[in-house]
């Protein structure tokens, strides 16, 4: 029976258990993450997550010696907690009931050269769902004792320790200052200091499982549960370790998330969903977010990946996506995406290629990211025709790709021993091409979304 590290990756999309020896993955289990309608607002099912973890622990347990736990979610949700259970249900980030509070909440919010946290839509600065739940559901929020992240509330759930943790606090929440490193105006403007416990950092360890949860899923009673992390943060763990900046790593999911290491501050514009994030150590990193999962698959409407025919195809007929198909995330949130021509269904994969790609260039070039290698992980590095297309757009930086479906887990797992002692693999180089046309296609593309409104 092998040591492991057991990963709770709770995505937007999926839940999922992983398992690992150092950066080997021995072992996972998945199961669809659903929102629940209500009462109060859309929500989270916590319930049906928690049942799946306890499950798929009790099964990994059966064949493995679990030696720590870490939870890792996506960064737009939080968990008002009492005593020994919720006070209120985890907000769904996109319900868009939030905008009835916009006025109030506007008078209350940082600017963003403090937060450096933009406006976001529907419930995505977690700041706002966090007011939304004062203000409106104040029943509720009268038994919270605590607030704290999603990775914190998994911690929590399984050891009964309650934290405060940068990488999810500091993830685009209006609630914390990176430059600063503290917590912004908006905590005590809001009266919720006094719910924010202590600050862990993501690679403590809170304290033991809970003893009738090592029973029930055959765990050793010393089983460690690490404080966790927002998932981008965990996808940039890696790369930190192995690599000197600059560089950016393109996270790729759901959403797509540019977090370029190194790279000054001083051009994120929120008008552009640029903003900063926060590293595992505290320091803030330049980020750049689309939903560029989502809208890949809007536009794809199915099928696999393109290859490169089929890109220069559509280059050849002038056929293009323009922004925004998914209503929320990137430059464009605003505009109602269309696509001009006329494209046949085989080819839908390569438009819809083109489109990330050239929405991904678009973000690099406006974030400065001009230098520094690019590691696609996620989603997007197993679509080979995306990488060598972001590669040809922008031939000074090489391009890697990460094909490891697991990579959010994989760098999660490193926190149970962080700095990690073992060796990190490295991302495949991707072979530069040309791609006929594709200069005069991206000059095309810019005039026509330049004139989108922010």
């Amino acid at each position: 029976m092998s040591q492991t590290v057991a990963v709770l990756d709770i995505g937007k999309t999926n839940v999922k258990l992983a398992l690992f020896d150092h950066d080997r993955l021995l072992w996972e289990k998945s199961a669809p993450n659903r929102v629940l309608p209500g009462p109060h607002y859309p929500h989270e099912d916590v319930e049906s997550a928690w049942s799946f973890f306890l499950d798929a622990l009790r099964e990994a347990a059966r064949t493995h010696r679990i030696s720590a736990i870490v939870p890792t979610a996506h960064g737009a949700a939080g968990a008002l907690i009492g005593e020994s259970e919720l006070a209120a249900p985890v907000m769904d980030y996109e319900f868009t009931g939030v905008d009835e509070i916009e006025t109030d909440y506007a008078r209350l919010r940082p600017p963003f050269t403090a937060s450096l946290s933009p406006k976001l839509p529907a419930g995505l600065n977690l700041g706002r769902q966090l007011a939304y739940q004062k203000w409106c559901c104040p029943d509720l929020f009268a038994g919270a004792k605590h607030f704290v992240g999603y990775p914190q509330y998994w911690s929590w759930r399984l050891s009964g320790v309650a934290a405060s943790e940068v990488t999810t606090i500091g993830a685009h929440t209006d609630l914390w200052t990176p430059r600063q490193g503290q917590v912004s105006s908006l905590v005590k403007a809001l009266g919720v200091d006094h719910l924010l416990p202590p600050l862990r950092r993501a690679f403590d360890p809170l304290g033991p499982v809970r003893p009738e949860i090592a029973i029930g899923c055959g765990l050793a009673p010393e089983t460690p549960v690490f404080c966790g992390i927002h998932d981008s943060n965990a996808s940039l763990l890696p790369y930190l370790v192995s690599r000197q900046a600059p560089f950016t790593v393109l996270s790729t999911g759901t959403w797509a998330i540019l977090m370029s290491v190194g790279l000054s501050l001083d051009q994120l514009d929120p008008r552009d969903d640029t903003l900063a994030n926060v590293d595992v150590l505290g320091r803030p990193v330049a980020c750049g977010r689309f939903m560029g999962g989502r809208e890949y698959a809007m536009i794809a409407g199915g099928g696999g990946n393109a290859d490169i025919d089929a890109l220069e195809r559509i280059i050849a007929s002038g056929a293009m996506a323009l922004p925004c198909f998914s209503g929320q995330g990137g430059p464009f949130a605003t505009a109602k995406g269309v696509v001009r021509g006329d494209v046949a269904a085989q080819d839908r994969a390569a438009l819809a290629t083109l489109y990330c790609a050239l929405i991904s260039d678009l973000m690099l070039t406006r974030m400065g990211a001009t230098t520094g290698d690019l590691i696609v992980e996620g989603t997007f590095a197993r679509n080979l025709s995306y990488c060598r297309t972001l590669g040809a757009l922008r031939p000074t930086q090489r391009v890697f790709a990460a094909e490891d479906a697991a990579g959010t887990a994989r760098g999660a797992a490193m926190l149970a021993q962080w700095p990690p002692s073992y060796r990190i693999a490295e991302p495949g180089l991707v072979d530069p091409i040309s791609i006929a046309g594709l200069d005069s296609y991206r000059k095309t593309w810019t005039a026509a979304v330049v004139g989108i409104p922010r």
